[in-house]
């Protein structure tokens, strides 16, 4: 034993070949659109119009909602509705940990007219596991799909391996989805 205890002095610590190994601890920086691990325990509270959240949802985790944003309309009222509903719906999400949100969007200058813009959207994040997704689909401008799935079925054609790759963050039109990594959340760490 003795022997073994001579050997590890600090000098032949020093001349002992060193190796690390990195071993990722955390997920890619970006990816395409996942849902979220708490996604089928979703407990989920819908919206109408205007309609703004009560204030003890802060309470719930995971937080799962469903907001419907169709009437954003300048003629009707539907615009400034949205906008006075809009912060307190805001301030919500941001003091949660585990958010799930989905809404649908139409934004167009009188009743009855072709929308500016319209979408339906899914967005979340867990600042306990520093990740957080986006995606939209159907999305439209003036009536012209435009996503990552748009550019997909326009490369295949010409450049089918580019479009193998863009096809994870969008296959159908208007649709474009991805998940990114969060930075660490100290509160969220402490009570997830």
């Amino acid at each position: 034993m003795g022997a073994l205890v001579a050997a590890f002095t600090p000098q032949a610590a020093l001349a002992a070949p060193r190796s690390v190994t990195v071993v990722p601890t955390t997920a890619p920086a970006a990816g395409p659109f996942t849902e979220p691990g708490y996604a089928a325990t979703c407990d989920w509270h819908r919206f109408g119009e205007g309609e703004m959240p009560p204030w003890w949802l802060m309470l719930s985790d995971p937080l799962c909602v469903e907001y419907s944003k169709r009437d954003i309309t300048f003629d009707n009222g539907g615009a400034l509705r949205f906008l006075v509903a809009e912060p307190s719906r805001f301030a919500l999400a941001m003091v949660i940990c585990r958010y799930y949100q989905k809404d649908h969007w139409s934004v167009q200058t009188t009743t009855g007219t072709t929308s500016l813009v319209t979408w339906d959207g899914q967005y979340w994040w867990d600042k306990t596991a520093q990740r957080a997704g986006a995606r939209l689909t159907n999305f439209r401008i003036h009536g012209a799909s435009i996503g990552i799935g748009d550019a997909v079925a326009m490369l295949r054609p010409a450049f089918p391996d580019l479009a193998d790759v863009l096809d994870a963050y969008g296959k159908d039109a208007g649709e474009t989805g991805l998940t990114v990594a969060l930075p660490f959340d100290l509160h969220c760490s402490l009570t997830g």
